[in-house]
Order: C-alpha cells, then structure tokens, then sequence
C-alpha cells in the first residue's frame, strides 16, 4: 500500500512539475511576444499602441501585452481551423494567404485591446504578425531544448499530429524509406568524402551498408518508383511515351497518367503497394497503397472527403511560424538561382542552360516548400508510430538537370538534405517505436551538353528531316540538318523509280500519300519516335519503305549511340553507326551495347517485350572517358536512358536489417528493390507483410480511375 501511494505521489509531483514548466514557458513566451511588440510599434509608423493623445510607458507595455496575448490564443485556436478550411487551396496559394490571414488574426487582437489603443494598416499587420510568429515560435523551441517532454508536444504541434499509442501497445520497429531523388551511387560517395553529408558519414562509420543497384533502362523517377513502391514497372517504356492503342501521351508526372499507371501496376501484381499495412506516402507519384498520403501525384488527381493528399500542408502550415520561416527560405532559394545563374553566365560555363522564367520559383518549391512539408509529414508519421513510411525529396533532382550533378549548387543542397535526414533522425528518438531509416534513390544523373546545343539541332528536327519533312531554315543550315534532308530527297528518288521484291513478283513500292506526323518525345537522353496513324508497332522494314533515309540518318548520327526497332525479319535489331546491326535475342554485354556497362543488353531485350514500346527508341551516345551524354531535353544533368552514373543509384540500410543481396551479387531493377524492401518490412512486422505480393487477383475495370 505504501508503495503504491509513493508511486501515485511521485505521478502528481511530476504532473505539477510539468505543470509549472508550461506555464513558465507560457509566462515567458507572452512576455518576449509583448517587448516585440512594443519594439515593432517604435519602428513602424503605422502601427501603434497608444491612444492620439499618448500614454505612459506602463499603459502602452499593458496595451502590448492585452494583443500580444490576444494574438496568441486566436494563433492557437482559431488558426488550426483556418488552414483545415483552406486545404482544398494549391500549396503557393496557400503559403502566400498564410501571411494575410496572420495578419487578419492580428487586426482582431488588436481591436480587442479596450479602448482602441491597437491600431495598424493592413500592410504593416502582415509584416507584424510574421514576426511576432517567428519570434513566439523561436522562444518556445528555445525554452523546450532541454525539457523532453516539451520537445515532444513541440513536434506534436509542427505536424498537426495526436499523441501516439502507448508505447507497449506496438513494441515493433517502424520503418521509413527516405529517398534522395537523383542523388547517385557515386555522387553519394563523393558527398560524403567531402564532408558535406555528415548524417550519413556517421551512419556509415556505424556500419550502415551502401548498395548500389541498376536500373532498368528507363532510369526515371516514374519507373523506379513505380517499381519500388508497387513491385511491377512494366510497360512504363520512358518517362512519356505515346500509346497507339488509346492515342495518349502518357507522362509519368501528370496525375491523370500517375493514376492509370498504378492501376495497371495493382492489376499485375494484385497487391495494394508497399505501404499497404499502416503506411505513408509522402512527396512521391505513387501511393504504394498507403492510407495516409500527402503531396502525392496519384492522390492529387482524386477529388471528395477521402482525398487526404493536402494533409501534410495542414500539418505543416497549421503553425504560422513555420510559414514565416519557409518563405524566408523560399525568398532565399530564389535569389541564390537567380545569382547562381548569373556567375555561370559572367564565367561562361560550359555546358549551361537558360534559368531564367519560372525555374527559381519552381526550385525554390521544390529545395525549400516541398522539402519542409514532407519533412514534417515524415516526422508526424514517426510520432504517429506507422509502421512504414515511404518520403521523396526532389531537392537534388530539380537543381542537377540545369546545374549539372556535381558542382558548387548541388553541393549546397546535398548539405541541407543531410540536414533534414539528420532531423527525422533525432525525432526518431521521441517516436513511440523504433525507427529503423533507409536512405536510398531512384536513380543518378549524368552530366552533358545537350543534343541541341551540340548538334545545332534538336531530335525532332533530325526526325523531321530525316523524314522528308519541313524544317525550320536553321536546322538546315547545320551540318546534321542538311545531311538528314539531303539523304532523305536522295532516298525518296531512289524509292520513287526502283522496284523492290515482294514475295515472288516485282511491284512498284507504294508510299502513304499522307504519312502522318511522327510524334518524337524526350525523356532525358532516352526518345521515343512514333508514326501515330500506323495501329500496330512499325517495322524497320515498314519504316524504311515510309521514310527510307531516316533509320539511317539516326543512327549514324555522332549524338546517338543505338537505336531499338523492330524487324519482320529478326524480331528486333538493335541499330548503331557504321551500319551495325544485330538481332535483340543475339545480344551480349560485349556487343554494339557494351559501352554503356553491364547488364545494358538485358534491359534492352526487356523493354523491347513491352506493349507501348515506340517504333524507334533512341538512345543517345555516352562517353565513357568523361562520363556524359547528351539530353534530347534542356537539361545538362540528365536521366532517362542508358548512359553513366543515372542507371546507378543506392540504398543505404542500418545494419540491423539483412542484406539486400548475397555479397558478390548485383541489385538489378526497381522490381528487385521492392522485394527487398518486403523482406525488411517482413522482419520488423512479422508475416502479416506478405514477402511476395499475389498474382491472381482479378483485373480492376479502367472505368474506375481517372485518365487522360
């Protein structure tokens, strides 16, 4: 009996303790927001807090307090409900409004102070209540470093999140996947030779094991992740491609297209997703069949009550310092792009893209909004305690396609990436399970001149020419444009006048009087040629009698390395320059492919087995030496095909887990990666996680998902 009133004592003692510590804060809290407040109103002129004919010092340090207060609890009661109100609001949009509805909050304070002593211009109440939240938000962090307790309903509070389960009712180990979208194999390790990933030098010192893996020849983030997340990236041929059979361009970012590629992926495999069993996806195109979703492509194109994708900007939003503080940063981003690009353009650097328009916006969006919120999100879900957590930060990506992969601007990101990777780290700690964290990517990039800015020219003007058809004046006059236009007029007056064998008899070749525009689309150094009005998958002997010139002219092109076609003859051939030709079921490693490395022939003869593969895939040179390709697209850091360091990603695993491979095997393919990711979801949650996703499931009706 004694013991236990001793432990009933010691519950009260602790709950009064915590008790005082919080009104403490609260006490210190409202006195550092009322001297800011008395600061602001005798340094901007239309804001006051005396009556017109002026006050004493001890009356005006009351009329500060009565607002400051006053904003606090509408900052904390009726803000929540605002931003909830608002999630329906595209993410800019509602970073902007934050800053008008804080200030609106702070009008209201300020006309509850008696007697109308608080007054302000609209404007000034902006700026006002920016920094009256960023300093609150400031002291009470500062307050709760060393209280643990604090520090916990501190991070309830950023992610919008309840308090978790008790602890011993999910004794289990969590899991969360960060991926590092873009970041490389090899980039990784230099990063961490350099000093600028410290997070990760120490996890690896701890003995963390980094894998390198392959991926398949579509090295994108639609594939990959795909792949990862849902275990079945077939017939995803590049990042767009054309569909013969129902006449669409699919994009592997457009949510409409995101949503239909996952319904075929959970028709094939017959298994929600990776994150089907208590999971998160955030930031990412895809799902994986979790419930709780945020900035989610698949998510975004759904609309109604169950569309939980703008959650995580509730989450993140619902504190208006954290506003304050991202659009700090976000002003920020965009003015170190628009400097950066600046310093490229005074020192001439080579190869250089234009920056300019909407791209500091875009990748101040996506190095300091999207990052934020997702970083949240993730540190909810562990609070939370789910059980996995899939999270992509697009930070590196964005900035390599038009800095390159490597340099002084990605080096910078890198940086603030370890950093959000070493946060989530020490939430981890305050989470109500183990968390066991996984870095890894979707695939690397690999630096280069693009097409046009080497040749003159893009791909569809040498498609075009080499099709006969009308060019702009410019592209005739580069040396690639007149050869393609010349061989082609060669070619048509040779097919014109010279019989062929067709069978046993000689007959006239026919040519389509209106041969339909080819549809050329770039997915990094990776394009895909289509003829839109032939149904089925043309044949290079189809195309040869159509456009005669035009296999030839690519191929012997020095930007292009080889090109896919099929063949009535020998099923498909790969084609490269010199007049190479060989048969897909022939080729080897140490054939026309052995210079893009290993493993370049199989990914190959997959793709060709795909239903949308296009007529001509082209993939464009890569030089070992330097390690470049070039980009059918405007971007000097590249992905999308075969070429260097963009096929060759990473996963980093604490040693806790088992290992990913057996030691002197290769991780090959998004598909593979999902079933290792399986086995460790399996050892942390037990065989309810099935280590093989089901085959038998019946098809999903497309009628019941969203297309283009």
């Amino acid at each position: 009996m004694g013991e236990g009133s001793g432990r009933d004592k010691a519950r009260r003692d602790g709950r009064w303790r915590s008790t005082g510590r919080t009104a403490v804060r609260v006490l210190t809290v409202w006195a550092v927001s009322t001297v800011t407040l008395l600061a602001l109103a005798g340094l901007l002129p239309d804001f006051q807090l005396q009556s017109a004919d002026g006050d004493s010092l001890t009356r005006t340090a009351l009329t500060a307090a009565w607002a400051a207060g006053a904003f606090g609890l509408l900052t904390a009661l009726v803000w929540p409900l605002v931003v909830r109100a608002l999630l329906l609001v595209p993410a800019l949009v509602l970073g902007l409004l934050v800053f008008f509805l804080n200030g609106s909050l702070l009008l209201v304070a300020l006309r509850l102070v008696p007697d109308g002593r608080g007054a302000a211009e609209p404007e000034t109440a902006v700026v006002v209540a920016a920094v009256m939240s960023a300093v609150a938000s400031a002291t009470s962090t500062a307050l709760a470093v060393r209280d643990d307790d604090a520090y916990r309903r501190r991070l309830y509070r950023l992610t919008g999140r309840t308090r978790p389960r008790d602890p011993r009712s999910a004794p289990a180990p969590g899991t969360v996947f960060l991926q590092l979208d873009g970041v490389g194999h090899e980039v990784l390790r230099a990063a961490v030779a350099d000093g600028l990933m410290p997070t990760v030098a120490g996890w690896l010192d701890a003995g963390h094991r980094l894998t390198p893996w392959r991926t398949d020849w579509s090295s994108q983030t639609g594939a990959s992740q795909l792949g990862i997340l849902h275990g079945s990236n077939e017939d995803v041929p590049a990042f767009r491609w054309y569909e013969k059979d129902t006449g669409r361009v699919m994009v592997s970012n457009r949510p409409a297209s995101a949503v239909e590629l996952q319904r075929r992926a959970v028709r094939r495999t017959g298994d929600g997703g990776l994150l089907s069993l208590d999971g998160a996806s955030r930031g990412n195109l895809f799902s994986g069949g979790a419930d709780q979703v945020a900035l989610v492509l698949t998510a975004a194109a759904r609309r109604g009550r169950r569309n939980r994708s703008r959650a995580g900007y509730f989450a993140y939003f619902s504190d208006p310092a954290n506003a304050v503080r991202t659009a700090g940063s976000f002003a920020g981003e965009v003015v170190r792009e628009v400097a950066q690009a600046t310093r490229a353009r005074l020192r001439r650097e080579t190869p250089r893209i234009r920056r300019g328009g909407t791209y500091p916006f875009v990748r101040a969006f996506a190095t300091v909004v999207e990052r934020d919120v997702v970083v949240a999100a993730v540190m909810g879900d562990m609070l939370a305690g789910r059980t996995a957590v899939y999270a992509d930060l697009v930070a590196y990506d964005e900035v390599a396609h038009h800095s390159g992969p490597r340099g002084r601007d990605t080096d910078q990101v890198l940086r603030r990436l370890d950093r959000a990777v070493g946060l989530i780290a020490r939430v981890a700690e305050h989470a109500p399970r183990p968390y066991r964290i996984v870095l890894l990517s979707d695939h690397g990039q690999s630096p280069g001149e693009t097409f046009a800015g080497a040749y003159g020219l893009t791909l569809k003007d040498l498609v075009r020419a080499g099709c006969g058809l009308p060019v702009p004046r410019r592209v005739g006059r580069t040396p690639s444009g007149a050869e393609a236009r010349d061989a082609a007029r060669d070619a048509l007056r040779s097919a014109l006048h010279r019989p062929v064998e067709t069978g046993e008899e000689e007959t006239e070749r026919e040519l389509p009087a209106r041969p339909s525009e080819p549809v050329v689309l770039a997915s990094g150094n990776l394009a895909l040629v289509s003829f839109p009005d032939v149904p089925h998958r043309m044949t290079k002997e189809e195309i040869d009698r159509r456009h005669p010139a035009l296999l030839r002219t690519l191929a012997q092109h020095p930007g292009i390395g080889f090109l896919l076609v099929a063949s009535a003859e020998h099923g498909s051939v790969v084609l490269a320059g010199d007049g190479v030709e060989v048969p897909v079921a022939e080729l080897a490693d140490d054939g026309p492919l052995a210079v893009f490395g290993r493993g370049a022939a199989g990914a190959v003869r997959r793709t060709d087995g795909f239903p949308h593969v296009a007529d001509v895939m082209v993939n464009s040179m890569y030089d070992p030496v330097t390690g470049t390709v070039h980009a059918f697209e405007e971007q000097i850091g590249s992905h999308g095909g075969l070429g260097g360091e963009q096929a060759h990603p990473f996963l980093l695993s604490p040693p806790e887990l088992s290992p990913p491979v057996a030691e002197g095997e290769e991780l090959v393919g998004a598909e593979r990666v999902h079933r290792v990711l399986r086995r460790w979801l399996r050892e942390a949650d037990g065989p309810q996680v099935p280590l093989e996703p089901p085959t038998d499931t019946p098809e999903i009706p497309s009628s019941t998902t969203e297309v283009e």
